[in-house]
């Protein structure tokens, strides 16, 4: 008798907690965040471009690559869309094979096709755009993305992962490729991003709220 009140006051329980929200999705079956009003009216929009499997820094193989985790946690402090940048064709699973084949994209000036469609960028104000640090440049799946999208009126924040090497010149190429205006990007060990995230996420709220103004 106890066990079978008990269940038809869970039961009961259960059918007045409220709806979890709608996500909305972006058709392009890609990542998406859960929308809310962006910060200050921003409309925002989270674009990265990562790799998990075999990686450097120690890490080894992963599951969630370290751009990816800095992507999320963004998309997730300012409640902006989340758009992941992915090649159609994917790069080896394993680190040195896969670097191989950055560098050969990269002396041949490559632009890999991406999985589309693409975001409406006319539908959002900020863009912050993460991606991993290769041969000292953006991966040139990168520069597809951004070479198909318009960005006049745009702002872009830039965000990398490296093991080293820092951002580099990659804001000028983005501004030079794209003719937004870029603010001063962030960025961390891709180690960091992995394997300290609460220090990670840390970071990540103090530079979205200077970049945002906040």
């Amino acid at each position: 008798m106890c066990l079978a009140l008990f269940a038809i006051m869970t039961a009961a329980c259960g059918s007045a907690e409220t709806p979890a929200k709608t996500e909305k999705t972006v058709s392009n079956n890609n990542s998406v965040s859960t929308q809310a009003p962006a910060a200050q009216g921003k409309r925002i929009l989270v674009a990265y471009f990562s790799r998990a499997d075999e990686n450097t820094g120690g890490v080894g193989y992963i599951e969630k690559g370290n751009t990816r985790i800095l992507a999320e946690m963004a998309a997730d402090i300012t409640k902006g869309d989340l758009f992941e940048i992915k090649t159609v064709k994917p790069y080896p699973k394993e680190y040195r094979p896969a670097t191989e084949v950055a560098k050969q994209e990269k002396e041949n000036n490559e632009r890999p096709e991406i999985n589309g469609p693409l975001p409406d960028m006319s539908q959002y104000d900020v863009i912050f755009l993460g991606y991993p640090i290769w041969w000292s440049d953006l991966p040139m799946g990168v520069y597809t993305f951004l070479e198909k999208e318009n960005f006049a009126g745009k702002t872009i924040i830039p965000f990398c992962t490296h093991e080293g090497s820092g951002i580099g010149n990659t804001e000028r190429f983005i501004a030079e490729t794209t003719k937004a205006k870029v603010l001063p990007g962030l960025e961390m060990r891709g180690k960091k991003a992995q394997t300290q995230q609460a220090e990670a996420r840390k970071d990540m709220e103090k530079w979205v709220n200077e970049s945002l103004g906040n």
